[in-house]
Protein backbone atom coordinates (compact mmCIF):
# COMPACT_ATOMS: atom_id res chain seq x y z
CA UNK A 1 0.00 0.00 0.00
CA UNK A 2 1.59 3.35 -1.00
CA UNK A 3 2.13 6.17 1.50
CA UNK A 4 -0.52 8.79 1.94
CA UNK A 5 1.50 10.86 4.46
CA UNK A 6 5.08 11.45 5.59
CA UNK A 7 6.69 8.63 7.52
CA UNK A 8 9.69 8.30 9.79
CA UNK A 9 11.82 5.60 8.23
CA UNK A 10 14.29 3.79 10.54
CA UNK A 11 17.90 3.89 9.35
CA UNK A 12 21.05 1.89 9.96
CA UNK A 13 24.46 2.90 8.70
CA UNK A 14 25.21 -0.76 8.10
CA UNK A 15 27.95 -0.84 10.71
CA UNK A 16 26.02 -1.49 13.92
CA UNK A 17 24.03 -4.65 14.58
CA UNK A 18 22.23 -6.10 17.59
CA UNK A 19 22.10 -9.86 17.34
CA UNK A 20 20.45 -12.49 19.55
CA UNK A 21 23.03 -14.44 21.57
CA UNK A 22 23.26 -18.23 21.60
CA UNK A 23 22.32 -20.13 24.76
CA UNK A 24 24.96 -20.52 27.48
CA UNK A 25 27.29 -18.03 25.76
CA UNK A 26 29.38 -15.14 27.10
CA UNK A 27 30.80 -12.71 24.55
CA UNK A 28 33.44 -10.26 25.78
CA UNK A 29 33.70 -6.68 24.58
CA UNK A 30 36.32 -6.40 21.85
CA UNK A 31 36.01 -10.01 20.76
CA UNK A 32 35.30 -11.48 17.35
CA UNK A 33 31.58 -12.16 17.01
CA UNK A 34 30.26 -14.79 14.64
CA UNK A 35 26.82 -16.07 13.73
CA UNK A 36 26.20 -19.79 13.75
CA UNK A 37 25.07 -20.92 10.32
CA UNK A 38 23.96 -24.46 11.14
CA UNK A 39 21.99 -26.65 13.51
CA UNK A 40 19.84 -25.64 16.46
CA UNK A 41 21.97 -22.57 17.16
CA UNK A 42 21.63 -21.20 13.59
CA UNK A 43 21.14 -17.47 13.48
CA UNK A 44 22.48 -16.82 16.98
CA UNK A 45 25.62 -14.84 17.80
CA UNK A 46 28.54 -16.51 19.51
CA UNK A 47 32.15 -15.70 20.26
CA UNK A 48 34.75 -16.52 17.65
CA UNK A 49 36.03 -20.09 17.90
CA UNK A 50 37.49 -22.85 15.77
CA UNK A 51 34.43 -24.28 14.01
CA UNK A 52 33.25 -24.76 10.44
CA UNK A 53 29.70 -23.44 10.89
CA UNK A 54 30.41 -19.81 11.84
CA UNK A 55 30.32 -16.56 9.88
CA UNK A 56 32.43 -13.67 11.18
CA UNK A 57 30.23 -10.56 11.49
CA UNK A 58 32.20 -8.01 13.53
CA UNK A 59 33.35 -7.01 17.01
CA UNK A 60 31.40 -6.95 20.27
CA UNK A 61 30.99 -3.34 21.43
CA UNK A 62 30.09 -4.41 24.96
CA UNK A 63 30.01 -7.65 26.92
CA UNK A 64 26.94 -9.87 26.49
CA UNK A 65 26.59 -12.53 29.18
CA UNK A 66 23.97 -15.12 28.29
CA UNK A 67 25.78 -17.83 30.30
CA UNK A 68 22.61 -18.80 32.15
CA UNK A 69 20.15 -17.92 29.40
CA UNK A 70 18.33 -19.58 26.57
CA UNK A 71 19.07 -18.72 22.93
CA UNK A 72 17.92 -15.19 22.18
CA UNK A 73 17.34 -14.12 25.81
CA UNK A 74 19.74 -11.21 25.28
CA UNK A 75 21.33 -9.40 22.35
CA UNK A 76 24.91 -8.36 21.67
CA UNK A 77 25.92 -5.03 20.12
CA UNK A 78 28.24 -5.70 17.19
CA UNK A 79 30.11 -3.24 14.98
CA UNK A 80 31.32 -4.02 11.48
CA UNK A 81 34.46 -2.35 10.13
CA UNK A 82 38.20 -2.97 10.26
CA UNK A 83 39.69 -4.20 13.54
CA UNK A 84 43.08 -5.47 14.73
CA UNK A 85 43.37 -8.99 16.15
CA UNK A 86 46.18 -11.26 17.21
CA UNK A 87 48.06 -13.14 14.50
CA UNK A 88 48.41 -16.89 14.55
CA UNK A 89 51.88 -18.48 14.53
CA UNK A 90 54.12 -20.76 12.48
CA UNK A 91 52.58 -21.90 9.16
CA UNK A 92 49.32 -20.10 10.01
CA UNK A 93 50.91 -16.70 10.58
CA UNK A 94 49.45 -14.02 8.31
CA UNK A 95 51.95 -11.88 6.37
CA UNK A 96 51.76 -8.85 4.09
CA UNK A 97 51.47 -11.28 1.16
CA UNK A 98 48.01 -12.21 2.52
CA UNK A 99 46.54 -8.70 2.30
CA UNK A 100 43.22 -8.95 0.44
CA UNK A 101 42.77 -12.66 1.26
CA UNK A 102 40.35 -14.27 3.69
CA UNK A 103 41.57 -15.02 7.20
CA UNK A 104 40.12 -17.60 9.56
CA UNK A 105 38.83 -17.60 13.14
CA UNK A 106 41.06 -19.37 15.67
CA UNK A 107 39.36 -18.00 18.79
CA UNK A 108 37.64 -14.78 19.88
CA UNK A 109 40.82 -12.70 19.47
CA UNK A 110 43.04 -14.57 17.00
CA UNK A 111 42.99 -15.07 13.22
CA UNK A 112 44.99 -17.42 10.98
CA UNK A 113 46.11 -17.70 7.37
CA UNK A 114 44.48 -21.09 6.71
CA UNK A 115 41.26 -22.89 7.47
CA UNK A 116 43.21 -25.34 9.64
CA UNK A 117 42.55 -28.35 7.40
CA UNK A 118 38.88 -27.41 7.02
CA UNK A 119 38.29 -26.82 10.76
CA UNK A 120 37.93 -23.01 10.79
CA UNK A 121 35.43 -20.48 9.48
CA UNK A 122 36.21 -17.25 7.62
CA UNK A 123 36.60 -14.21 9.89
CA UNK A 124 36.92 -11.57 7.16
CA UNK A 125 39.46 -10.02 4.78
CA UNK A 126 43.05 -9.15 5.70
CA UNK A 127 43.52 -5.40 5.29
CA UNK A 128 46.97 -4.94 6.84
CA UNK A 129 49.56 -6.75 8.93
CA UNK A 130 51.82 -5.19 11.54
CA UNK A 131 53.84 -6.49 14.50
CA UNK A 132 50.90 -5.92 16.87
CA UNK A 133 48.50 -7.99 14.77
CA UNK A 134 46.28 -8.34 11.73
CA UNK A 135 43.73 -5.76 10.58
CA UNK A 136 40.57 -7.61 9.53
CA UNK A 137 37.61 -6.16 7.64
CA UNK A 138 34.19 -7.54 8.53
Amino acid sequence: MPLTADRTTPQRAGTDLELPVAAATKIFAGSIVAVNASGGAAGYATKGATATVLRGVGVAIEQADNSAGAAGDIRVKVRRGTWRFLNSAAADQITAADIGADCYIVDDQTVAKTNGSATRSVAGKVVDVEPAGVWVEF
